[in-house]
């Protein structure tokens, strides 16, 4: 297939390219400006994609400008679908990424995609706007929406929190400073996060939304004690209340049932193997 990709200059979007790559697929990044209608609508007449994935996003839930979630992560989408039906352009398949931040805070021990959203914060909010939008368009185009939980792995921004525990071990930083660390999340390592997306493009699924997650939540002492192990140091944690934010989500889980039954998911790669790749990277 020859894909056109947004984001792929990112960390997602690096990954995505090589796993594509060796399956045999040819990638392309768009160039344009997803708000700047009429390159993106001339970009994509002459990529004439076979399919598309759509990552790029203001993804950091602490970014500072609340307008520039909706501007990018909705009419940004928008934009990008009313592009890829213009006239002489044949049905790409689409793969949308959202996320499971919009599930809120459901006290649910695994979430499926039955469960009803409810996001707490702008990234969340602008994230489950996107995907009413998109499904607007599932008449038009073969789309799949997925919702990946929280994922790791080599050459991710230390904005990010796992990247930023790791980095202070790589450092031997002896004190972090860290908000609550009683929190859990369902990790998934990137590589295993965009070989489902690969497979689901491959799949004939389209008209769905689907959870991309290993189906277990790790605490943050957890990690930390995991790091302990593989940098041979214990270091200090120090809880920093500027960290601890007011709406957090204490636990997110999320079931990949549905996900095994379109593409035979299996994780590759377990969460102390995606730290030590991180570390020693």
């Amino acid at each position: 297939m020859r894909i056109l990709v947004t984001g792929a200059n990112g960390f997602t979007g690096k990954h995505f390219a090589d796993v594509a790559a060796k399956n045999g697929h040819e990638v392309i990044a768009l160039k344009a400006n997803l708000n700047d209608v009429f390159s993106l609508n001339q970009e994509v007449l002459s990529v004439a994609p076979d399919a598309v994935v759509h990552l790029a996003a203001i993804s950091f839930v602490g970014h500072e400008n609340d307008e520039e979630f909706y501007r990018v992560n909705v009419i940004g989408t928008i934009n990008l679908l009313k592009a890829l039906v213009q006239p002489g352009l044949k049905k790409a398949r689409v793969l949308v990424a959202s996320s499971a931040n919009i599930y809120g805070t459901p006290n649910i021990e695994l979430i499926d995609e039955s469960v009803i959203p409810a996001p707490v914060n702008h990234y969340a909010a602008s994230k489950l706007a996107m995907e009413y939008m998109t499904k607007t368009w599932f008449d038009r185009l073969p789309i799949i929406i997925t919702r990946p939980f929280n994922y790791t792995g080599v050459g991710q921004h230390e904005n990010f929190l796992i990247p930023k525990i790791v980095a202070h071990y790589r450092r031997g930083e002896k004190v972090i400073e860290l908000g609550n660390l009683d929190v859990s999340r369902d990790f998934s390592d990137v590589r295993d996060v965009v070989s489902a997306y690969v497979n689901l493009l491959e799949s004939d699924a389209c008209s769905i939304v689907v959870n991309i997650c290993s189906g277990q939540a790790i605490a943050l002492r957890e990690v930390i004690q995991k790091m302990n192990g593989i940098a041979g140091y214990e270091i200090e944690v120090r809880v920093n209340p500027a960290f601890v934010r007011a709406n957090e989500i204490p636990r997110l889980c999320g079931s990949n049932d549905f996900l095994k039954k379109l593409i035979n998911y299996s994780p590759k790669y377990t969460f102390d193997q995606t730290l030590r790749a991180m570390f020693e990277a």
